[in-house]
């Protein structure tokens, strides 16, 4: 494997984050080293999760770590949700929208089935944060984020802190 790379995240509103992820074929090296740069970017971004998505790589795969140490990386491939149950309510905040925090209404209790990085099948099941940013990062993946669960009035307001952000980026380059 070659050396772990940070990539770059894409910022709401990139059109880039719409697309939605194709199902990966073969975990093999190449998705391995996705995984692997998904992984070093999550954690210098101090995130808990990353999907390829956001780093304008339009492949069904997902990174997550919720431990303290931060040494207890999960991978999901191809993860789709085979059963879900109650309902929780999140503050969230995303890589893809710096500085913007939401209360998010989202299942508490989900059943999913993935491939892991050496392409075994697993299945898991969770509830709490890891239940939250499984399917936070899985709407990624559909080309969702969680701005949309936002009332219209709220999405503006968003919208305007990110455009006001960006255009302080670009008065510092």
């Amino acid at each position: 494997m070659k050396a772990m790379a940070i990539r770059e995240i894409l910022e709401y509103p990139d059109p880039r984050l719409r697309k939605p992820a194709r199902k990966v074929e073969v975990v093999d090296e190449p998705i391995r080293q996705l995984v692997a740069d998904m992984l070093e970017t999550m954690y210098a971004e101090k995130g808990i999760g990353l999907a390829a998505t956001q780093i304008n790589e339009q492949l069904d795969v997902l990174v997550m770590d919720l431990s303290e140490e931060r040494n207890e990386p999960i991978c999901l491939i191809n993860a789709e949700i085979l059963e879900e149950s109650g309902h929780q309510e999140h503050e969230e905040g995303c890589l893809s929208v710096p500085g913007i925090y939401a209360k998010v209404r989202r299942a508490e209790h989900i059943r999913v089935r993935a491939l892991n990085e050496q392409g075994e099948t697993v299945e898991m099941e969770a509830d709490g944060l890891l239940a939250i940013c499984i399917q936070h990062e899985m709407d990624h993946l559909r080309g969702k984020v969680f701005v949309d669960y936002l009332s219209p009035l709220k999405q503006k307001m968003v919208l305007k802190k990110m455009e006001k952000r960006h255009k302080a980026v670009v008065a510092e380059a």
